[in-house]
């Protein structure tokens, strides 16, 4: 029995390892011995960019005006904008841009859609061979459009994926968010899966599919729209790169209740996306399913793995040496991660504890999800983040 638990803990501890550290080696090694056939540099290919808005008066405006600024020829651009019900001054502010932009088109629900509904609606209407996605609160570099169709000129490819850099404002914070560090982890990953032509979760904030390729987002059970769209992509056997030169800015979330309220809701809705999507880990791309089963699925029951890992490694510490040190490494982790709390109150920022803190934080937040997504308690309709 102590023998079989061993092997227990041993295999989860390689599952956790392998998401972590091997996959996103293996995905880089392949990767960098890969590359997307550019057939044409002058390719232009006309764009439809969509936006779902909710009370954004305080950034819609700047967003067009960004938009405004790409060095791209704006008579192949067309830009649609759904404001979801506002009940601030988003409208007001689209229907004042719209006399000034032609190629904006503003569409205003009188109830509240969900950012699915939205962007279902506003697809009826575009003509953009490419369609872009991106959100109110972001921010392009003036090249961006011009690079992310880049690799649109390979007919194998179907999605592309911008860099999304998060920018911490708050230089002095002391709320232990530490969304950065983590998505510059991220971020090397989606590199390398974009190499291999196989980005499973492109970045909501800015990234591009061809329209030929769109797949009605589900509205009657709430999905990560940016994630269910990147997996009908990749399920449909066309590449999905990702571009280093293409960039986008977005700052971080005001605090970190915002952002555990935040994960929580992508949580839940991330579960039902792996429902639709549950047979890519079966899928004849091998390749495919070792990426879904290691960056995402394992990611999602992570939670419920470190709990095992805990668990297991407690039980088995009376009887092995090594395991009692690995126990003991993991109780100092949480123990960092209980001072990173308390630090938290009193307005203190060290990263040996804060960085814990907000793993483990993240991770609860994966755990309410899960349960919100059990009871079935979450919505398509969402409150927007403040960042």
């Amino acid at each position: 029995m102590i023998l079989f638990l061993e092997i227990v803990l041993l295999v989860i501890c390689l599952v956790i390892i392998n998401s972590f550290i091997i996959y996103p080696v293996v995905v880089y090694l392949i990767g960098r011995n890969k590359s997307i056939e550019i057939k044409s540099k002058n390719f232009q290919p006309t764009i439809s960019v969509l936006i779902a808005a909710y009370n954004e008066e305080k950034v819609i405006s700047e967003r067009i005006k960004n938009i405004a600024s790409q060095n791209y020829d704006m008579s192949k651009v067309e830009v649609f904008v759904g404001s979801d019900a506002s009940s601030d001054s988003t409208d007001k502010i689209l229907l004042s841009l719209k006399e000034k932009y032609p190629w904006l088109k503003v569409y205003l629900s009188k109830k509240r859609l969900g950012k699915a509904g939205i962007i279902n609606n506003l697809i009826k209407d575009v003509k953009g061979e490419i369609l872009v996605f991106t959100d109110a609160n972001t921010e392009f570099r003036k090249d961006a459009l011009k690079n992310i169709i880049v690799d649109f000129a390979d007919n194998n490819v179907g999605g592309v994926c911008g860099k999304l850099i998060l920018i911490d404002s708050d230089k002095a914070r002391t709320d232990s968010v530490e969304e950065v560090k983590y998505w510059k982890y991220e971020t090397i990953i989606k590199r390398a899966e974009g190499m291999c032509g196989i980005s499973l979760s492109a970045n909501g904030g800015f990234f591009a599919i061809r329209k030929k390729l769109y797949r009605t987002i589900p509205t009657e059970k709430a999905v990560t729209d940016d994630l269910f769209i990147s997996l009908s992509v990749v399920s449909q056997g066309c590449k999905f790169t990702y571009r280093e030169d293409a960039i986008a800015y977005e700052n971080t979330g005001k605090n970190l209740w915002s952002e555990y309220k935040r994960k929580v809701r992508f949580s839940a809705t991330n579960f039902q996306t792996l429902v639709f999507f549950k047979s890519l880990l079966l899928n004849k791309n091998h390749f495919l399913s070792y990426a879904f089963f290691s960056h995402k699925v394992t990611r999602w029951f992570l939670p419920i793995l470190l709990l095992l890992v805990l668990v297991l490694s407690l039980f088995l510490s009376y009887s092995n040496l090594i395991i009692l040190c690995f126990f003991s490494i993991q109780l100092f982790f949480y123990l960092f991660a209980l001072i990173g709390f308390i630090f938290s109150f009193i307005k203190v920022r060290i990263q040996i504890f804060s960085l814990p803190y907000f793993f483990v934080v993240s991770n609860i937040a994966v755990v309410v999800g899960f349960i919100k997504f059990i009871k079935r308690k979450h919505s398509v309709i969402w409150q927007s983040t403040e960042r």
